[in-house]
């Protein structure tokens, strides 16, 4: 009889910890996230051409004025297989000095610990050695932004990978070409 609670006990506890990790893996197959941000705009003050009295003289009226965003490489993300694919726009664009990473009314499918980063390589091909990490996948759906370190030389970066850390697998990608 303590013989088969024992193995009654080990069966609950192998169902529970199966439970926590089939949840923990399939998960993010079903869980959605979505984030809308504006595109980045960045408000710049030039002189004010009426100001007339010594006060504005010295320390003139500001107006503000809206920076020109500018496109430099755009691509679309691409299907791997059922499990792994995206649907969108991905940009990299330039307001005033700074440069941005957009996803623009995107769907990628979801995964335990996904991350993007900008690769020298095309095609979906990856590696550490030719990339540079923008940072963990903001939302599975939407439009976000990553602001990318100012100044940073977008020359040789040829796509925009995003990949699975638990897995070491590819969700996702878009080559970028000048527009």
């Amino acid at each position: 009889m303590p013989r088969s609670r024992a193995v009654r006990g080990a069966a609950i506890v192998a169902a529970i910890l199966l439970v926590i990790v089939g949840w923990y893996l399939g998960s993010p197959l079903f869980i959605r996230t979505t984030a809308n941000e504006a595109l980045p705009i960045t408000l710049a003050t030039a002189p004010s051409s009426t100001a007339t009295s010594a006060a504005s003289i010295s320390s003139p009226a500001a107006t503000p004025r809206t920076a020109i965003t500018t496109v430099l490489r755009r691509g679309e993300l691409h299907y791997v297989d059922t499990l792994h694919n995206g649907k969108g726009d991905v940009l990299l664009i330039a307001v005033d000095a700074k440069q941005f990473l957009r996803f623009e009314d995107v769907a990628i499918t979801n995964a335990p610990d996904v991350h993007v980063y900008l690769s020298k390589d095309s095609g979906g091909k990856w590696s550490d050695a030719s990339s540079t990490y923008v940072g963990a996948l903001k939302a599975t759906n939407g439009s976000f932004n990553y602001e990318l370190a100012s100044p940073f030389d977008l020359a040789g970066y040829s796509s925009v990978i995003v990949w699975c850390r638990a897995f070491s697998v590819l969700v996702t990608w878009a080559d970028l070409e000048k527009p």
